[in-house]
């Protein structure tokens, strides 16, 4: 059948099981959304195109699929970096579809011409630059099995503007078999065997799950895997969720601002069996000093992340949940004994470091961050769907709001991208039209997408953003106070918007609370609305989050209050 490449692009994009798209047209892509509106494909007009990546990474972290954003050529397609760019150090599954200006114009420096391809190769995890009408559909469909197959990641596709009009005969394509990459789903079996004598002989084994748990659909296994040994369990900041937050074995999350007893058991362990992680600065601290006595095992698929930061004893190449799927059979069929009586000093010890609970705070006469975290928790039940911007607010959600299941809380983490919650939030409300979706953000952060507020509105999407509003930017200010003697250079947010008149202007509803009697109410009435919402909570200055690792310090040397 004889098609534009237009009409191609949209076949391919329904063969995939493509939905929804979140875009902002330009004139290189106007023939494409010509035949994009007669589609049954949602298209979602954002109003910046960074907020279309964000997104689009918030549809596919809440949804388990690929997301999906369509823009101009030019400027377009660089707001789209920042985006792309935490979903690559996140390991999202994006394709991102670029317009670029006719193919014997490109590098005339023509019209909003820009070479996104090269702009964009240090952050993708694939990209492409149709040159002719008859390779589209075959680089569409490579670009959805790249995006979403073994370590997954943003794929960008530029299109330019003749090959989108041009023509050319189609036919629906089989699977996608790439010769140059075949990632590797199932682990060594030898390797697992030498782990499940390791855990046999532990004392003080612990588990430490990453986003790569979340990625491949493995919470389930690795609940069972972790009851079955009765090893505690701590996460990065991206595995929340992929161990429940409320079972005995919860540590908390790892890292600078990880709880006390997490990091001081990554410190104590005998064997550490790492699964889905790729050991970020953020998680270790000074590298020689992580998990010192430890036997180190580590599980993922990618195997570039084996030994890239830290030295690991058992490498074991493989995809999470068919990995952790055979530790599991290995282990009915192991005569382990009682592993929790052999265990009892070392689950005695965890106890009590779980006593010592340096997360308390005293509630007094202004708001606590905390507070208001730990209300959302209550009245929520633990099960919406949460994102945050970036910073103090990301981890007080973090380290207050205890996730049960995964797909649950969805931040920039690699990336730590300011701006990401509410665009996010947008696209895990239309992946999840049935959940409650907030995003924690801070007063500095949401104003870097705020024009997102439109789009929520525009689609009825009952989006909730509640402001941790401190005026300042807190967690930089947070280190001009500890190691810059209180020199808040640059830090205080003077003439901030009033967030509920704003609210307001937008065509949402718009809440504040002064007084710490007045958080559990406008929580109440900010979740029960219909629709979009600012919640706007005043709270302490100077709050800081702790614990607290210095940079370059061990996990376990923590400032606690």
């Amino acid at each position: 059948m004889e098609m534009t490449g237009a009409q191609i692009l949209m076949e391919v994009l329904k063969q995939e099981g493509v939905d929804t798209i979140f875009g902002f047209p330009g004139g290189a892509v106007i023939d494409i959304y010509d035949e994009l509106a007669k589609t049954e494909i949602r298209h979602i007009l954002v109003r910046h195109e960074q907020g279309a990546v964000h997104a689009a990474d918030g549809y596919a972290r809440a949804s388990g699929g690929v997301g999906v954003c369509l823009v101009t050529s030019g400027p377009g397609a660089t707001n789209t970096v920042t985006g792309i760019a935490s979903a690559y150090m996140d390991s999202i599954p994006l394709v991102v579809i670029t317009g670029q200006v006719p193919t014997h114009l490109i590098g005339n420096d023509a019209f909003q011409e820009v070479d996104i391809v090269g702009i964009t190769r240090p952050c993708t995890k694939h990209n492409y630059l149709v040159n002719h009408v008859d390779d589209l559909a075959k680089t569409i469909k490579e670009a959805f099995h790249i995006a979403r197959s073994g370590r997954p990641g943003p794929v960008l596709v530029d299109l330019p503007k003749d090959v989108g009009n041009a023509t050319s005969s189609y036919e629906p394509l089989e699977e996608v078999n790439l010769k140059s990459y075949k990632p590797t789903y199932k682990p060594n079996m030898n390797q697992l065997k030498k782990i499940v004598q390791l855990i046999e002989n532990a004392r003080r084994p612990l588990i430490f799950a990453g986003g790569g748990v979340i990625l491949s659909g493995a919470s389930d296994e690795l609940t069972r895997f972790a009851r079955k040994t009765q090893i505690p369990v701590t996460t990065s900041l991206m595995g929340l969720g992929a161990f429940p937050g409320t079972d005995p074995l919860w540590l908390g999350m790892i890292g600078m601002h990880g709880t006390y007893r997490a990091n001081m058991s990554t410190g104590a362990c005998d064997l550490l069996i790492s699964i889905g992680v790729r050991f970020d600065d953020r998680v270790t601290g000074k590298t020689d000093a992580f998990a010192a006595q430890a036997t180190i095992v580590h599980i993922d698929i990618d195997p570039t992340s084996i030994r890239k930061n830290i030295p690991v004893a058992i490498p074991v190449v493989g995809d999470c949940k068919v990995s952790l799927d055979h530790l599991n059979k290995l282990a009915d069929q192991t005569n382990l004994g009682d592993l929790r009586q052999k265990r009892e000093k070392w689950l005695d010890q965890i106890e009590q470091w779980k006593s010592t609970n340096p997360l308390a705070y005293k509630q007094e006469d202004k708001i606590k961050p905390q507070y208001v975290v730990e209300k959302l928790y209550e009245l929520t039940g633990g099960k919406a769907i949460i994102t945050t911007e970036v910073g103090q607010n990301q981890m007080w959600a973090a380290q207050y709001y205890h996730f049960d299941r995964p797909n649950h809380f969805i931040t920039s983490g690699g990336l730590g991208c300011m701006g990401f919650g509410l665009p996010a939030a947008i696209g895990a409300q239309l992946a999840c039209p049935d959940k409650l979706v907030v995003d924690i953000a801070g007063d500095g952060s949401i104003q870097m997408n705020i024009q997102e507020m439109a789009t929520a509105v525009q689609y009825c999407l009952p989006v909730k953003t509640v402001i941790l509003n401190n005026g300042y930017l807190g967690m930089v200010r947070q280190w001009q106070e500890l190691f810059y003697e209180k020199r808040y250079a640059c830090t205080c947010i003077e003439h901030a918007p009033d967030f509920v008149k704003l609210a307001e202007a937008f065509g949402a509803v718009g809440l504040r609370a002064t007084k710490p009697e007045e958080v559990e109410s406008v929580l109440k009435e900010g979740l029960s609305v219909p629709q979009p919402v600012i919640m706007d909570f005043m709270v302490e200055k100077e709050e800081s989050v702790y614990p607290m690792v210095p940079a370059g310090a061990p996990i376990t040397e923590m400032l606690l209050v």
